[in-house]
């Protein structure tokens, strides 16, 4: 066998057959896809991947109708649901930019074409518009192979043309930018030939072209480069160590040329999936296989495990059918001669409800004034479930019976909206459960509370308990007592709940109604200004208002009577008899002749004050002669209880007591003197014969005192008959002067003129003495008004007749005899006999 020293001088290229038709290909996918969006009718950008933050994307203000400045204003924003939002809002510029580096192959792998869907809520408007955003690739990776080095063993005995496939190369991006062409190191055993999968995939495969011999070269070295058809182009290379084997003529052969196998998502690691089976003819060691995985990504490799001796292929982690739902790998068996035998696996994960759907309140409008419109938007929810088919398919309503309905909006989205109006005086705040179910079997379902708060409008007025009050306050109140309290509710919150009140303004007796009351206006109260006299005001008619703080008030009415209640603040008032000016006591005449029961006297009284204050009794307190007169209790008659005796003294003294029934009781008394006597002229001659024999020292002492007024009189008498004759003696020389003219006959003056002069220096000039058995003074009083007119005949006494002049007799032993003598009085009658 010869050793080739040399490589060849040209490159080995191998690229795709059918690039042409790849092309057209492209071509009709994007033109379905421009025509598919313009029937969608949703607005459509396009940004390269791994352009800077900020980089623009398109103008989102424009498209939506908007005005630059305005995003805010309308509260544009964008609610789509994903751990990490890729774009975001310019609000200075109105435009749609990039949040971050976008990473196509990240998002979209390996797919033809990379697609973002978010949404765009514009608030104000209730509106949410679909965007879709094409990320298109850049020639940003390179092709890798999984393994840097490689080592290839073929039997010497391996006839050319034998072909012997080589590691693929991955380039996660797409179109050109993705693999393209390999190319071999030059070298005279091998060459490179490419085959085109139905799927597209460029499988690199090494063609022996000479007949290798072991003696002669042991071992080749090549270099396999794998491009792309970026610009620029990007490569990587595998080092290729083929290694010449002795004589193995049976390669192993796999019982099926693809294995397929479906297992739910949710078998614990550990599980066996199937086990792959090669055999080998050949005997002993050259029988012998050995499995190993020889195509797995990346990212499955982790996921499986498979036993090099038996060909069983387990589980080694948890699969995910939301995370991938196929797993193709290719398993190869190789004996200890290094011929190979390869066969394909595929495991299709088969999907379970093991997620619950997600509910996403996108944007909620609380709180919500109760007077809000039904249809009116309250939130934006956005509903997702992870699973595929019905176990993906997701119901959304709502519990119980509230005022509130779903609506589907664009994708998974729902409107929540009122489908009547709400009252936030019945319920404050709805606590809203959201319930998200799937159609799998057992579904699985989501509960999400939104917490919704409705805001108080003013349509409420304060209301009364009661259509009227009626209260009573006692007369003689303190000022500023407290006399009643109202109290308006109102049903609504805040300003519109903070009541006020006030008193329509009246007017009662001339005077102002604030004059009298006045009312507090946060709490009610109503408060006296005054001291109430039941006698004056005995009810008072008030209108109270209350009104509302909000912004247009509302307020309502209710009448209160107040009532004063009489107090017993007034002591009986006597009106008959009648007390003299002069402070002495009348005199009632009863005749001997007078019968049992015989009507004396009546005493009339009256009570200014109402009710029991005001019912009066009458009794006889104290009498000179106890059981001589009697007094009715209610009439206040003073009769006789028994026929008058000629022992009955002459003057009998009553004290009469008047009593209300109030309480504590006031009660007034009058004094009543009866005279027994037929007439008065009897009762006047029997003054000198009226004595005390019980105490013979103030009779003495009485005695004393007469004689001294009975002087004193006389003085006066002199005095008067002086002036009388010097009237008189001027008088008759004045008539003697006109004599001599005229025949006329003179009158006596003293029957007119002397009368006339006395009773006008009666009118002028009186005295009184009063005399006090039991006291050592006396007192004079002069002058004293005019007593003339107290003074009667004795024609003109009647019956009853009280006689203004008074004369007190002593009354018992034990009691202080008082004799009041009127000096008039005594003037009159002398003057009377000697007139008459």
């Amino acid at each position: 066998m010869k050793i080739l020293s040399g490589f060849r001088s040209e490159r080995t290229m191998a690229a795709p057959k059918n690039s042409g038709g790849r092309g057209e290909l492209a071509l009709l996918c994007a033109l379905l896809g421009t025509l598919w969006e313009i029937g969608r009718g949703q607005i459509h950008y396009s940004v390269p991947e791994e352009s800077d933050k900020g980089s623009f994307v398109g103008n989102i203000s424009k498209d939506l109708g908007l005005e630059s400045q305005e995003l805010a204003k309308h509260g544009v924003r964008i609610v789509s649901r994903g751990r990490t939002q890729l774009f975001a809002l310019n609000r200075r510029s109105g435009s749609l930019v990039t949040a971050g580096r976008i990473d196509r192959e990240e998002l979209c792998a390996q797919s033809a074409r990379c697609l973002v869907n978010i949404n765009i809520l514009v608030e104000d408007r209730g509106k949410l518009f679909g965007i879709e955003i094409e990320i298109t690739d850049i020639n940003d990776n390179n092709p890798k192979f999984q393994v840097e080095n490689l080592e290839v063993k073929i039997n010497e005995i391996a006839a050319p043309g034998t072909r012997y496939p080589l590691p693929e190369a991955v380039d996660p991006d797409v179109g050109l930018n993705s693999l393209q062409s390999y190319q071999l190191s030059p070298n005279h055993y091998f060459s490179l030939d490419v085959q085109t999968g139905d799927d597209g995939t460029i499988n690199p495969e090494l063609v022996l072209e000479r007949a290798l011999d072991r003696e002669e070269e042991a071992a080749h070295h090549l270099v396999l480069i794998a491009s792309d058809g970026g610009a620029p182009r990007r490569s990587s290379t595998v080092h290729i160590q083929v290694t010449v084997l002795d004589t193995n003529d049976n390669a192993p052969v796999f019982a099926q040329p693809i294995y397929r196998v479906t297992v739910p998502e949710n078998v614990p690691p550990g599980t066996q999936l199937l086990t792959v089976r090669a055999s080998d003819p050949d005997e002993g060691a050259n029988g012998e296989v050995a499995y190993k995985f020889w195509k797995i990504s990346e990212k499955q490799s982790p996921l499986f495990q498979l036993n090099e001796n038996t060909g069983e292929i387990s589980t080694a982690k948890s699969l995910d059918y939301e995370e991938c739902a196929f797993y193709e790998m290719e398993i190869q068996a190789e004996d200890v001669g290094a011929l190979l035998g390869r066969t394909k696996v595929l495991i299709s994960v088969e999907d379970v409800n093991d997620n619950r759907p997600e509910v996403i309140v996108t944007s909620l409008f609380s709180p919500v004034l109760e007077n809000t419109l039904p249809g009116t938007v309250i939130a934006f929810l956005n509903v997702h479930d992870r699973d595929s088919g019905k176990n993906g398919q997701v119901v959304c309503y709502i519990r119980d019976n509230l005022p509130f309905q779903l609506e589907k909006s664009i994708d998974n989205y729902y409107r929540l909206v009122t489908w009547k109006y709400l009252d936030r005086e019945k319920i404050s705040m709805y606590n809203i459960t959201v319930m998200a179910s799937d159609l799998g079997a057992p579904p699985l379902s989501t509960e999400t509370h939104i917490a919704l708060h409705v805001a108080d409008t003013n349509d409420n007025p304060p209301t009364f308990p009661h259509v009227s009050y009626s209260a009573c306050i006692p007369e003689n109140n303190p000022r500023g007592a407290s006399i009643f309290s109202v109290t308006a509710h109102d049903p609504d919150s805040g300003k519109n709940a903070q009541v006020t009140y006030s008193l329509t303004e009246d007017t009662i007796m001339g005077a102002p109604l604030s004059s009298y009351v006045s009312i507090n206006s946060d709490t009610g109260v109503l408060y006296a200004l005054r001291s109430f006299d039941y006698e004056q005001i005995r009810d008072l008619q008030l209108l109270v208002t209350a009104r509302d703080s909000g912004d247009s008030p509302l307020s309502s009415n209710v009448s209160l009577s107040l009532f004063v209640l009489d107090q017993n603040d007034n002591t009986p008032e006597i009106l008959y008899p009648a007390l003299p000016t002069d402070g002495s006591t009348g005199v009632e005449l009863a005749p001997r002749s007078a019968e049992p029961g015989y009507l004396v006297t009546k005493v009339v009284a009256v009570d200014r004050d109402s009710g029991q204050n005001a019912w009066l009794s009458y009794r006889l307190l104290k009498a000179s002669e106890p059981g001589l007169f009697a007094v009715g209790l209610h009439t206040g008659e003073v009769r006789t209880a028994r026929a008058l005796l000629d022992r009955d003294a002459l003057k009998q003294s009553l004290v009469v007591a008047v009593q209300d029934h109030g309480q504590p009781p006031f009660s007034a008394t009058v004094t009543l003197t009866v005279a027994i006597a037929d007439s008065i002229p009897e009762v006047l001659a029997d003054l000198g014969n009226i004595r005390n024999p019980a105490n013979s020292d103030d009779s003495d002492l009485t005695l004393y005192l007469v004689v001294a007024v009975a002087v004193v009189s006389c003085v006066f008498l002199a005095f008067v008959v002086v002036l009388l004759a010097l009237r008189l003696w001027r008088w008759h020389t004045s008539r003697l002067l006109q004599v001599s003219g005229s025949r006329l006959v003179g009158l006596p003056a003293s029957s007119f003129v002397g009368m006339e002069g006395v009773q006008a220096f009666l009118q002028t000039y009186s005295h009184e003495v009063s005399l006090t058995a039991d006291s050592g003074k006396s007192h004079l009083i002069f002058p004293q008004p005019n007593y003339a007119d107290t003074l009667i005949s004795h024609e003109s006494c009647v019956k009853n007749d009280s006689l203004l002049t008074s004369i007190d007799f002593p009354e018992g032993k034990d009691e202080a005899a008082s004799v009041q003598v009127s000096s008039v009085f005594c003037l009159y009658l002398f003057l009377r006999g000697i007139i008459f």
